[in-house]
C-alpha cells in the first residue's frame, strides 16, 4: 500500500484544503494517506549556529523521509501561499527532504480565477526544494457538490494521484 503524506497549508479548523485532504481516503480506499499537522512547527530561523533541532521539526522532517510521495493541498493568502505552508517548506530546505520526492500540489480556492499566484508561489519552492512534481491541479470550492467531493474533477485528481 503506497504511503502518502498530506499537508493542508491552512491551520484553519474546518478549511475546505483539510476536508479535500480528509476526503481522500474515501476516494482511494486502496492508498495510506497520513495528515500531517504543519501548526505544530516552530518559527523557521536559519541559524547556523544551532546545535539542538526543536522535536517537531525532526519528526517533520522524518514524515516526509518515510512517505513515498507528498500531496499538498493550500489556499492562496494574500496572492501567496500561506505563512505556515511556507515555514514548514523553510525547515527541509537545506537538508533535501523533499528532493527527488514526487509532490501533487493543489490549490483549492473559493472560485476561480483565484489560486494563480499560490500554485506558481508553491511551484517555485518546490523547484527550490528539487522535488519532482508529476502534477499540479487548481479546484474550486464552488465546483464541490455535498459530499465535499468535485463532481467532474475526480478523474483529474485519480489521474494526478496514479502519478505519484
Amino acid at each position: 500500500m503506497k504511503n502518502i503524506l498530506t499537508i493542508s497549508g491552512s491551520a484553519r479548523t474546518g478549511s475546505a484544503n483539510r476536508q479535500l485532504l480528509e476526503h481522500l481516503p474515501v476516494l482511494f480506499p486502496e492508498l495510506d494517506f497520513h495528515l500531517y499537522e504543519i501548526a505544530e512547527l516552530p518559527l523557521f530561523v536559519d541559524d547556523a549556529e544551532r546545535t539542538v533541532i526543536p522535536e517537531p521539526v525532526e519528526e517533520w522532517r522524518r514524515s516526509i523521509q518515510k512517505a513515498q510521495a507528498v500531496i499538498i493541498s493550500t489556499p492562496e493568502y494574500v496572492h501567496n501561499i500561506p505563512a505556515i505552508l511556507k515555514n514548514a517548506l523553510e525547515w527541509v530546505y537545506a537538508t533535501g527532504e523533499m528532493a527527488g520526492k514526487k509532490i501533487l500540489p493543489i490549490v483549492f480556492t473559493p472560485k476561480p480565477p483565484r489560486g494563480d499566484k499560490a500554485m506558481q508561489s508553491l511551484l517555485f519552492t518546490l523547484t527550490a526544494l528539487e522535488a519532482q512534481v508529476v502534477a499540479s491541479l487548481q479546484l474550486y470550492q464552488e465546483d464541490w457538490n455535498d459530499q465535499n467531493r468535485k463532481t467532474d474533477a475526480e478523474e483529474m485528481i485519480r489521474a494526478a494521484i496514479d502519478l505519484l
